[in-house]
């Protein structure tokens, strides 16, 4: 009886002490036991907290990790990475919430229900809210929200996956790979191109990286411009005067910092394209879209700052509620300001650093290296529309290895793609910028030819 009493008052506080100071201790405090509102019987677990990547400017990253079901054995599928652009766009809000992850939310901004096409069946998926001040991320240097840019945003994010893996050694080793849209486009080279040179040299590196996969990606300025002009043209949407105007003062110039002319010319093309969906343009758009929609100014400008089907919406009812926050482990500093979608600094106009011309160097350097890069794109977005990403791979002058032809789904043309030496372009169609959220069987179907390396079905 005495030594049971000393157990419980002196040994056992030492062992739990060490637990949960510790990296292991770390992550089974960051579990989630249950979130408000989630289906019955949920097979699978959730981690979701804080890694700090600057201790000295007190900058900590939100993540989310959702494994993958029990029946579907976690413990030998891939890891992947998801990143959402904006820049200053959230990955919890689009790309779990209403893309890939396992829950889609309600209207009522409080119940979940189960999404069939979770790319968890198939990968342990972790989101990250990428930079900070981003989503629950934040930072304790106010001016980092001001001068953040694409550099900043991939040693950050490269910080963080060095700490999560020491927290999660679990997942150490185990094949990795990057995915992610609209500008992750950036986000997912760059931070590749990190991880790939760090593991140089290393025979059995902890990060795993087997290769990259972008959706509307917004990949070389130049390209991007003129595909995007093309497409507004090609499908009606602006007038023959306005599309000379755009490629005449558009085309030569940098999208972060657009002359007068180039201005005036993309606002022209606004006016004419009137209030549809540019992100899917045969999707009625939701009640007042155009008002909720802010144009990042001088930054991409034809890009609003996000896809606004209504579903967001839901996203930023639910993630504010003070129960769904306690059970992510998320604002652990007391947020004087509501979680939104996207920040309304971090990436709005001038408030980004630096933004490169173009992220073709860094594909030629992955792609001789053999890392697998896989590149897909929703054909009814006007935003990042399929013109530019074709403009853009055309420019690496890649051998083909399988030549253009339809992929199908049930019988049913789901898209095109082409394979060159190094890397595998797919389109899907009738999908819009968000491909998972409008075509979300076709995009599972991608999801696992890309991650078994086998072309898309025919």
């Amino acid at each position: 009886m005495g030594y049971s009493l000393f157990f419980v008052l002196c040994i056992l506080p030492l062992l739990l002490s060490f637990s949960f100071s510790s990296p292991v201790g770390d992550q089974i405090r960051d579990k989630i036991t249950v979130l408000p509102g989630q289906p019955n019987n949920v097979d699978f677990n959730q981690y979701s907290g804080y890694i700090t990547v600057n201790q000295q400017a007190g900058r900590a990253l939100f993540y989310w990790l959702i494994e993958s079901p029990a029946s579907r054995a976690p413990e030998s599928r891939p890891l992947v990475l998801w990143l959402n652009g904006g820049p200053g766009c959230s990955s919890v809000a689009y790309g779990a919430a209403e893309e890939i992850g396992p829950f889609r939310i309600r209207s009522d901004g409080k119940t979940l229900y189960p999404n069939r096409y979770s790319w968890n069946k198939l990968a342990n998926l972790l989101f990250l809210e990428s930079p900070a001040g981003v989503g629950f991320s934040y930072t304790n240097t106010t001016s980092d929200l001001y001068t953040t840019g694409d550099q900043r945003t991939a040693e950050d994010a490269y910080a963080f996956l060095v700490n999560w893996f020491e927290r999660f050694p679990q997942y150490k080793h185990r094949d990795f790979y990057i995915a992610g849209e609209s500008y992750a486009g950036h986000y997912v080279p760059q931070l590749s191109q990190i991880v790939y040179e760090k593991n140089k040299g290393i025979p059995n590196p902890d990060i795993n990286f087997k290769g990259f996969m972008v959706g509307n990606a917004v990949t070389d300025d130049y390209y991007d411009y003129v595909g995007t002009f093309e497409y507004w043209w090609t499908h009606g949407l602006i007038s023959d005067s306005t599309y000379k105007n755009l490629r005449a003062n558009c085309e030569k110039g940098s999208s972060l910092h657009p002359s007068v002319e180039c201005t005036r010319a993309l606002r022209d093309a606004e006016t004419e394209q009137g209030n549809i969906d540019p992100y899917s343009i045969f999707t009625r758009p939701c009640n007042s879209t155009a008002a909720l929609r802010h144009k990042l100014s001088g930054h991409y400008p034809w890009m609003s700052r996000a896809y606004d089907p209504c579903t967001e919406r839901y996203s930023e009812v639910y993630f504010n509620l003070p129960e769904v926050q306690n059970a992510m482990h998320a604002n652990v500093t007391g947020m004087p300001y509501p979680w939104k979608t996207c920040s309304d600094i971090v990436g709005v106009g001038d408030y980004w650093a630096d933004s490169p011309l173009s992220m073709l160097p860094i594909y030629k350097e992955l792609i001789a290296a053999g890392i697998k890069i896989w590149v897909f794109s929703g054909d009814t977005d006007a935003v990042v529309p399929v013109t530019a990403t074709r403009y853009s791979i055309d420019a690496l002058k890649l051998p083909t290895v399988i030549n253009w032809y339809p992929w199908y789904d049930n019988g049913k043309v789901g898209g095109w793609s082409q394979a060159y030496k190094g890397l595998t372009f797919v389109t899907v169609t009738g999908s819009g910028h968000e491909v998972p959220l409008h075509s979300p069987r076709q995009a599972f179907i991608l999801f696992r030819s890309f991650l078994e390396n086998k072309p898309m079905p025919i």
